[in-house]
């Protein structure tokens, strides 16, 4: 007798088929479980008795249910990876193990109504699993395709798939028991145990193929190594696509657009060889972070419609192109491709909620192409990104559910620098104008369907724009060295406070001495010694002025020391008046200190003497830290950056001749009781948690950039536009420089006559907190255009419904 032949599947699938033969272990042991609770909860006699006798019988044919469902299971994956009807070859070595084949659902001549039901029951839970799961599944199927076709399987076939699972968990049921009450039950239970187990399961497969090292299928272009095409033009891939033929006669898409860049590149370390896939329908051979699964008849598609050249006015949309030398005088609509191409892209996809995503990109696209912060000139390049929007939309659900997923970004950011600039004539603008050009050509050129792709011409176009930054506020003088050297002050200052208040924290005096002595008095001593020396007699009597202040609280021990207390207390407090003033302390922070003060002094004459050498050794630690060198810049450079000084110390003050020239701003120069206009020209609010753009679609899950408060002065961005309410009028501003330490921000204003606005830390907060400053764009770009699309969608879905 001919023994029957050994069936092996590749170690990765083998592992896959493992966990799900787990996964119908545990929804047995859960199924026990839950027949029992819900037999407790029955309200019915008999239903109680069906779910104890169905507990009972799995229970009792546990391993039974196992053992069976393991080997139908291992039936169904060995048929669907033998050969075919048709005459195919399957996977090498995977053939029937006997003759007769199973009972196919192919072939409903001779088959009973019972296995049709099985097979209707399978399939049924394999559509529930699969609508729950879609996008799961989706990505599985790219993996699976990849270990099949490198065993020389075909792509099509997916033995991991829910409705086989479901066969053989019927199987296993029939096998539990003969009644059909009890079946009914186990069905029912055991579908809904598995089910949920699925959940966790299928994604976990995906994981042990990434781990593995499985790239995800794709349109994968092979090109001949060197020595093969040395006739061939250097740069050009002439090798047909391989292993894709079905998918090409089912789109009837020809692959020139894609043959045409599925060049043979060269990595870091000399020549490559083949393209490998990305599972996302084109071919990387830098291994990058794949948007998704789409469908390779759709990528195919994609590809070829974004290196076409739209044609003029052949779109819906409602954008418009800029066609004189930047002046944005006359303007052609620019074309919508995705609604263009509609069609075309609906058919080369599959599923509702494909056809849903394509719909909502085309409407998302008539709101960007339209909106009226964006410059024609800027519209006219966003244009050129639908269809790579299209691809990680299709691909990555987080593209609707995350502001700061790397397309979004990207989009996001080129529409709001571009709003920055007033016009488009003069160097500057037209430097950034194409320094976004070639960006955008280099993403629809490239690999647009990899996540890092964005991510790395994100950072480049910022870098750019902070160079670009730089120089424009070089061209306006030495401001920004002028406002780092007096940062670096500021952050001498800090430092300094810093570390006299780790020297103070031991010292037994009240709290509020202690805080005026680190924060306010260092800031005295510091510029004592830049009058007159660290050692100057003027530096020495403001560090005794500061021990005498400390000792001043003090319980007087004798009544010689109270006498002599109150005879210095006039010359002390004088001292006082006289650093403060050194540094221009306010006077609401002064009359609160002296109010603290005056009460001190009283309950240090009435309380119990202290031992004298108490003090001493008290005076002796204040005279210490006193008497402790200030911190140098050279020092301050290599310490990590130091917390800026509160509110209530005066930043350094700059000359009168200096303010000006850097256009600062004082906080005199502000009307603060004065009403602020309401801008004009705003667009709508966009709510910080909007809903959904359309029914199926996950909505945001974080929280929106603020755009104005107390939160946006500390999330102003270089290159970013802003209003700011200055002489009783709103001015659009651009920030075009932040000290290392974020103490002064440059603004510039005007295009071709620039005004330089400089603000202080405080100044810029206190600006925000009234309402003086706010962002250009109350949202982003994509975020304004997804409430309208949204709000149109809904418009049309109740004219439908009305209709």
């Amino acid at each position: 007798m001919k023994p029957n032949p050994v069936h092996r599947l590749p170690a990765t699938l083998e592992a896959a088929v493992q966990r799900l033969k787990l996964a119908a272990r545990e929804a047995a042991d859960r199924t026990v479980d839950s027949l029992g609770l819900a037999a407790l909860a029955a309200t019915h006699a008999y239903q109680r008795d069906s779910l104890l006798g169905a507990q009972l019988e799995l229970n009792r044919k546990s391993a039974v249910f196992v053992l069976t469902f393991n080997d139908a299971f291992d039936e169904r994956v060995v048929r669907e990876l033998g050969p075919r009807s048709d005459g195919n070859t399957g996977l090498s070595g995977l053939k029937p193990a006997a003759e007769p084949r199973p009972t196919s659902w192919d072939a409903l001549s001779l088959v009973e109504d019972r296995e049709v039901e099985a097979q209707i029951s399978a399939e049924r839970f394999g559509m529930e699993i699969a609508h729950a799961f879609e996008w799961e599944l989706r990505e599985l199927d790219a993996y699976v395709a990849t270990v099949l076709a490198d065993a020389g399987g075909e792509r099509e076939r997916n033995p991991l798939r829910p409705d086989l699972v479901g066969h053989a968990m019927l199987r296993a049921v029939e096998a539990v028991s003969d009644r059909a009450d009890v079946r009914k039950v186990l069905t029912t239970e055991l579908g809904r145990s598995l089910a949920g187990l699925l959940r966790s399961t299928y994604p976990a497969i995906v994981a042990d193929f990434r781990k593995a090292g499985v790239q995800p299928v794709g349109l994968t272009v092979r090109q001949r190594l060197a020595g093969a095409r040395a006739g061939a033009g250097a740069g050009t891939g002439t090798d047909s696509q391989q292993g894709d033929d079905q998918h090409q006669s089912r789109s009837g898409q020809a692959m020139d657009g894609d043959s045409r860049h599925g060049v043979r590149r060269s990595g870091p370390g000399g020549p490559a060889g083949f393209a490998t896939s990305t599972g996302t329908g084109y071919s990387s051979t830098w291994g990058g972070t794949p948007l998704g699964q789409v469908d390779p008849t759709l990528m195919s598609l994609i590809r070829r419609l974004a290196h076409s050249e739209p044609v003029s006015g052949s779109g819906t949309g409602l954008g418009y192109a800029d066609t004189g030398a930047g002046t944005g005088e006359l303007r052609n609509p620019l074309p919508n491709l995705i609604h263009a191409h509609r069609d075309e892209l609906r058919q080369a996809s599959k599923g509702a909620l494909d056809h849903m995503v394509i719909d909502v990109i085309g409407f998302l696209f008539d709101q960007i192409l339209s909106d009226p912060k964006v410059p024609p000139q800027m519209a006219q390049l966003i244009a050129r990104l639908q269809l790579p929007v299209l691809r990680a939309a299709l691909g990555d659900p987080a593209f609707f559910s995350s502001r700061r997923h790397p397309v979004r970004r990207f989009v996001n950011r080129i529409a709001s620098l571009g709003a920055a600039f007033e016009d488009f004539d003069d160097v500057g603008s037209k430097a950034f104008l194409s320094k976004v050009k070639a960006l955008i050509q280099e993403v629809v050129d490239g690999d647009f369907d990899q996540i890092e792709v964005y991510e790395h011409k994100l950072a480049a176009l910022e870098t750019f724009v902070a160079d670009q930054a730089r120089r424009d506020v070089q061209d306006q003088g030495n401001m920004a060295e002028l406002l780092e050297a007096r940062e670096d002050e500021q952050r001498l200052r800090a430092l300094y406070a810093q570390r006299l208040a780790g020297d103070l924290k031991d010292v037994a005096a009240p709290a509020f001495v202690r805080d005026f002595v680190s924060r306010v008095w260092s800031q005295v001593l510091l510029r004592a010694a830049e009058q007159g020396g660290a050692e100057g007699p003027l530096a020495q009597r403001l560090r005794r002025t500061g021990r005498e202040l400390v000792l001043s609280v003090q319980p007087k021990a004798t009544p010689a020391h109270r006498k002599t207390f109150l005879a210095e207390l006039p010359k002390m407090m004088q001292d006082l008046t006289a650093g403060m003033n050194l540094i221009g302390w306010p006077d609401a922070q002064r009359r609160a200190f002296f109010g603290q003060l005056m009460p001190a002094h009283a309950e240090a004459l009435k309380s119990p003497a202290a031992r004298q050498l108490d003090l001493n050794l008290m005076a002796r630690q204040v005279e210490g830290a006193l008497e402790r060198p200030a911190p140098s810049r050279e020092e301050l450079k290599s310490l990590p950056s130091i917390p800026a000084l509160s509110d209530d110390v005066a930043p350094p003050a700059l000359t009168s001749e200096e303010a000006q020239r850097v256009g600062l701003v004082e906080e005199s120069a502000i009307n603060w009781d004065g009403r602020v206009d309401i801008e004009l020209g705003k667009e709508e609010t966009v709510p910080a948690r909007p809903e959904p753009v359309a029914p199926g679609l996950p909505a945001f899950n974080e929280a929106a950039e603020p755009t104005q408060g107390r939160d946006l002065a500390d999330n102003v961005q270089i290159g970013f536009a802003y209003q700011m309410h200055l002489n009783d009028t709103w001015q659009k501003v651009r920030l075009s420089h932040v000290s290392a330490g974020r103490n002064f921000f440059i603004f510039t204003q005007g295009s071709r006559h620039k005004k330089t606005v400089s603000l202080t830390q405080r100044m810029l907060v206190r600006l925000c907190e009234t309402g003086r400053l706010k962002a250009f764009e109350n949202s982003t770009l994509i975020e304004r255009a997804t409430e309208r699309a949204r709000r149109q969608l809904s418009t049309l879905a109740s004219s439908s419904a009305s209709a």
